[in-house]
């Protein structure tokens, strides 16, 4: 073979092998900008994935972390607790029953025996003084030459009242102690005049006629009144010696300032009441 043929048969071989290569060129190019898109759009979502992953952390870092409360305000809370324990471990109450004398031989004309109970509340200022409000109800038989003056059968005085009432400890600390008291406030004083009056009463087996003390007269008037006294107190120690329980014994002379009476009570006859109403009540009960 010539040597032009030999050159025209390199010339078409190379021609070949340049396509061939720019073919595959072509192609890988192609392919590589598909790889390159496809993990461009695939990438995006992580990334943004990733971000909003992030977020809440990101957005926990930028709250502001919730302040510990001071030294200052712990102390105060604890000192109002303190407070609030230290008002209700002052605070007393009692409680107590018991009988009633006239105080004196002039009172004897207008009042006699009865009996009285107690109820109060008040707060303890320090061992030794406390201050009481005290509700009193008292209940005492009227003598037989007022209640025949009105040509009544029977009668009652009853008073009831609402005091305030300071009370000072002797020896708050013993077990045994004594006490002074004495206060005043408002007094209401009610006077009855009863006759036995008929009345039925029925059980399961048969019906009957009973006589019962009814009010046929009374009078009354509203005014104010004192008193004053003293007391023996024996503290109870319970099972560790931290009771607040106390027994008392105490009696007090009152004096309720009723005004002079001279009245026809409901239509009865005419009867008269001097000033003023002087009991000595005795009373026993608890306090706590």
């Amino acid at each position: 073979m010539s040597l032009s043929r030999w050159m025209a048969l390199l010339g078409a071989l190379s021609f070949v092998a340049a396509g061939s290569a720019n073919a595959q060129f072509e192609s890988g190019h192609n392919t590589l900008a598909a790889v390159t898109a496809n993990e461009s759009s695939s990438s995006l979502p992580v990334i943004f994935a990733d971000e909003d992953s992030a977020s809440p952390a990101k957005a926990e870092v930028a709250l502001p972390a919730v302040p510990a409360p001071s030294a200052a305000a712990a102390g105060q809370n604890n000192a109002g607790n303190a407070n609030n324990a230290g008002v209700v471990h002052h605070l007393t109450f009692e409680g107590g029953f018991g009988a009633n004398a006239p105080a004196g031989s002039g009172q004897k004309q207008y009042i006699t025996w009865g009996y009285n109970f107690t109820v109060g509340g008040g707060y303890q200022f320090s061992q030794h003084l406390s201050a009481m409000l005290e509700y009193q109800f008292i209940r005492d038989k009227l003598p037989g030459r007022l209640i025949a003056e009105t040509g009544a059968q029977g009668g009652n005085a009853h008073i009831w009242s609402f005091t305030v009432d300071p009370v000072f400890d002797l020896v708050p600390k013993a077990s045994n102690d004594l006490y002074v008291t004495g206060g005043g406030g408002f007094y209401r004083k009610v006077t009855n005049f009863t006759d036995p009056e008929p009345s039925q009463y029925c059980t399961y087996f048969y019906c009957g006629v009973a006589y019962v003390s009814q009010t046929v007269g009374h009078f009354s008037s509203n005014q104010g009144g004192w008193n004053i006294g003293g007391g023996y107190i024996h503290r109870m120690g319970g099972m560790y010696g931290d009771s607040r329980m106390k027994l008392f014994a105490e009696v007090r002379y009152l004096d309720v300032l009723t005004p002079a009476v001279t009245t026809q009570p409901n239509g009865l006859g005419t009867t008269a009441v001097a000033a003023d109403t002087k009991l000595i009540p005795i009373t026993l009960g608890l306090r706590w």
